[in-house]
């Protein structure tokens, strides 16, 4: 059987499969290829590709927004730590620890004992001085006696001065009495008798005077040495005070309630005064955060805060804005920067912010920890 023919003479199989994407019916005048519809296919997917791509912009713009709406009113840094008014505990004698009441971590009360250092020394010194001191009062009870005693003896000595006086008044007027009776009316010799007796009186009445002044300045003196014994008692009592403080720093106490850090002295250490033994450290700690100068336009004291401690993930303290530092941490750091020398390149500075803790968890929290404050600025 002879093989269709084209116009031109020439000669077609029709063995071979239809062509991909290609029509295989022939027509009137000869076989045309035509491609198969896939075009409209692609094209119905870029509407919706535009219509996602759009919602994610859309959604991305509003939650942008939304977050930048909501950062704006808060400003955090990373560089903060917990801190606290660390007491360090001392001795304020020396010696031998003879007790340690407390371990590691242990929580004390303000005025518990802590350490005994042994007080036989000063015991000691603590009854010397106490010895002392009745001593001094005992003199100062002679003293007093004394001065008693002088301040009778003038009594008796002004008696005695007044007595002589008055004898020799009596002498001098009957002196006179005679002396004015005529000559027949005396004798020369009766004149002399009553001119000796008169001059008696009067070294009767000198010698009297004399003792009278003796006894009164006898008598300043014994109530001057009274005056100096009761010095000397209040200075004995003192030096008995000071031996009796030193005696009873024999024991340390807690200054402030806390816990117990850092401890470093066992029964048997002999210690000195201003040793430190260990640190307390109190329950009321604070965050000192470290903000870039550029944050603290809007900050103030009495700011609420939002806190995060490395230690404790998951957990929300909240804290308050306490105080901003009036100048840079570089400012009053052991060698401050001297920007009028050298090369000059500006560096974004930051100042420490006081935080404290509003009614936080019974968590143990420490100095050193590392926190994440987020203040509340608007």
């Amino acid at each position: 059987m002879s093989e269709p023919r084209n116009g031109n003479g020439a000669g077609t199989s029709t063995s071979a499969g239809p062509r991909t994407g290609m029509s295989s019916e022939p027509e009137a005048f000869g076989h045309v290829e035509t491609p198969v519809a896939e075009a409209p296919a692609k094209r119905s997917r870029k509407p919706v590709f535009l219509l996602v791509l759009g919602a994610v912009v859309v959604i991305g713009g509003v939650i942008g927004t939304a977050w930048w709406l909501d950062a704006r009113q808060y400003e955090s840094t990373d560089d903060a730590f917990i801190g606290a008014d660390v007491t360090q505990v001392s001795p304020r004698v020396s010696g031998h620890v003879q007790t340690v009441f407390v371990a590691d971590n242990q929580f004390v009360k303000a005025g518990d004992e802590l350490v005994k250092i042994d007080p036989k020394d000063l015991q000691s010194k603590y009854e010397q001085a106490k010895a002392t001191v009745n001593a001094a009062l005992a003199a100062v009870q002679q003293a007093q006696d004394d001065a008693a005693s002088m301040a009778a003896n003038v009594g008796q000595a002004k008696a005695a001065e007044e007595a002589v006086l008055t004898e020799s008044r009596r002498a001098h007027n009957e002196l006179e009495r005679f002396e004015k009776l005529s000559a027949e009316a005396v004798t020369q010799q009766q004149l002399i008798n009553y001119r000796a007796a008169a001059a008696s009186a009067d070294a009767n009445l000198l010698a009297a005077k004399q003792k009278s002044i003796w006894a009164e300045a006898s008598a300043k003196s014994a109530q001057s040495q009274v005056l100096v014994k009761k010095a000397e008692v209040e200075q004995f009592q003192a030096a008995l005070h000071q031996a009796e403080l030193q005696l009873s720093y024999s024991t340390v106490k807690a200054p402030i309630s806390g816990h117990v850090t850092g401890k470093s002295v066992q029964p048997g250490d002999y210690v000195q005064i201003g040793q430190p033994l260990f640190s307390i450290v109190p329950q009321d700690v604070f965050i000192t955060a470290n903000f870039k100068e550029t944050q603290l336009a809007a900050m103030k004291s009495g700011q609420d805060v939002d806190i995060t401690v490395d230690a404790y993930p998951g957990t929300t303290f909240h804290g308050k804005v306490d105080s901003i530092q009036r100048g840079s941490g570089a400012a009053f750091s052991l060698l401050p920067p001297e920007n009028a020398t050298g090369n000059f390149v500006k560096v974004v500075q930051r100042v420490p912010v006081k935080i404290t803790f509003a009614g936080r968890d019974d968590m143990p929290l420490g100095p050193g920890m590392s926190a994440v404050p987020k203040v509340k600025v608007r």
